[in-house]
């Protein structure tokens, strides 16, 4: 299994139940080596304000569940939120 595979299906999850419009979601490791993934998360413009939540709170417990999923495969996990 490619590494991140784990991150990529926990953040596409977990956006996918924020979001109205499903469809636009798009998740993908953008990178990964050995020790990092990046996982970029694009959704349309409506949703995107939703995804990142007041003060970014949303978007940073993305990233801490990201970062769990992560650590079970021995990763360092970056998401990036692109609008």
């Amino acid at each position: 299994m490619a590494s991140g595979t784990i991150v990529k299906n926990v953040v596409e999850y977990i956006v996918n139940q924020i979001v109205e419009d499903t469809k636009s979601v798009k998740v993908d490791v953008a990178d990964s080596d050995d020790e990092n993934v990046t996982i970029e998360v694009r959704t349309s413009p409506d949703d995107m304000g939703r995804v990142i939540g007041k003060r970014g709170r949303v978007a940073r417990a993305i990233r801490t569940v990201a970062q769990a999923a992560a650590d079970e495969e021995g990763l360092n996990s970056s998401v990036e939120f692109i609008d």
